[in-house]
């Protein structure tokens, strides 16, 4: 059994789960420095999450307090998060991963 996609897997998410908590730190700072418009973010963060990065990012929103007029990534975030756990449990369950 080839363990050289699972360590790219691995990296993968964390890389994406890192920029995604990157993401939300950077767009809590500069609403609080600026007064910018707390939405302004929230197509970056839906990219994040499809890409792998919804569970870091969901997360950090809660850790950090992330404040957003927009009901819409409170829901969609977590949605996408556990469609990410599904995916990669698939993947792992079912071997594709395999390049044997």
């Amino acid at each position: 059994m080839a363990i050289l996609p699972y360590i790219l897997l691995a990296v993968y998410l964390l890389a994406v789960n890192f920029y995604a908590l990157q993401l939300v730190r950077t767009l809590k700072r500069k609403t609080a420095e600026r007064g910018a418009d707390p939405k302004a973010g929230n197509g970056k963060l839906f990219v994040a999450g499809i890409l792998g990065g919804a569970v870091g990012a969901y997360v950090t929103m809660l850790v950090t307090r992330y404040k957003t007029d927009s009901l819409l990534p409170m829901i969609a975030l977590p949605l996408l998060a556990v469609c990410n756990v599904y995916l990669v449990w698939t993947l792992l369950r079912s071997g594709i991963l395999v390049i044997a």
